[in-house]
């Protein structure tokens, strides 16, 4: 028997947070209604429970889904929603946080739900200094940034403005104007500007605009399916916008990045 594997404890012990990895195993598990019962009941006994990728499919199958928004794989989120139908399935985040219960998409998704789940527990400035550590030595293929645009720009000192880029990071498909968020901020327009700006080290609207390049890089190199539906899933609004922002940003169409970084199966 390989290292580390065994018959599953009885009764569950108790976590802080219950871990359900992905894979074609958690396909497998969800046939096997003593699995699934475990994670059932292990999930009864934990502060939270989450997934990464297709591990939301055991959980799922525990009911612990059930009439709660959730995501997985783009892959894979069809599949689901065909088959667990009380599970409310959102293709687009790279993580939902549903209360008690948390899913991320797919594999590196779970690096994105882990350095959430350590800011709630620990604060920004933590999971900030976490996220530093993991990717200061990463070098992503076709010399991509080593960061990420969020982490990469500077933390905002006030609270309000801090909390609006990590809003930001999960609703680039939605208006995000300075009116939009100046708005947010309970701010004039000059003033977020000039605050965001300063604090920041970027205007608000080239920002948003690296966010969504980097958002719209990762769903290239997942083979989304048309340059369209990145452009809505991103908030550029059409595949003509997102082309001109792409090029001047990364120096390369969408299509030709995607040729050539697209991750294969």
């Amino acid at each position: 028997m390989p290292l580390g594997v065994g018959p599953l404890p009885e009764p569950p012990p108790r976590h802080d947070i219950l871990v359900v990895a992905g894979g074609s195993g958690a396909r497998a598990a969800v046939q096997d209604p003593g699995i699934v019962d475990w994670v059932a009941r292990a999930s009864r006994r934990a502060h939270r429970t989450v997934s990464v990728c297709t591990g939301a499919y055991l959980l799922a199958a525990a009911g612990l889904l059930d009439d709660r928004k959730a995501t997985t794989h783009w892959a894979h989120c069809e599949d689901r929603a065909r088959s667990y139908t009380r599970v409310h399935v959102d293709p687009d985040p790279v993580f939902v946080n549903a209360g008690a219960v948390w899913t991320s998409a797919g594999v590196t998704a779970g690096i994105d739900l882990a350095l959430a789940l350590v800011e709630e527990d620990l604060g920004p400035e933590v999971a900030l200094a976490v996220a530093r550590e993991l990717v200061v030595f990463l070098k992503r293929p076709g010399g991509q940034s080593q960061f990420s645009s969020a982490l990469a720009a500077q933390q905002a000192a006030r609270p309000e403005l801090r909390h609006l880029q990590a809003w930001i990071a999960g609703h680039l498909d939605q208006e995000l104007t300075v009116p939009a968020l100046a708005e947010r901020a309970l701010m004039s327009e000059r003033s977020f500007a000039r605050a965001f700006h300063r604090e920041v080290g970027q205007t608000p609207a080239a920002y948003v605009e690296a966010l969504r390049i980097e958002r719209a890089r990762d769903l290239l190199e997942d083979g989304a399916p048309s340059l369209e539906a990145v452009a809505q899933a991103t908030g550029f609004g059409s595949a003509e916008v997102l082309r001109r922002a792409f090029h001047r940003r990364v120096g390369v169409s969408p299509g030709e990045y995607r040729d050539r970084f697209q991750k294969t199966a």
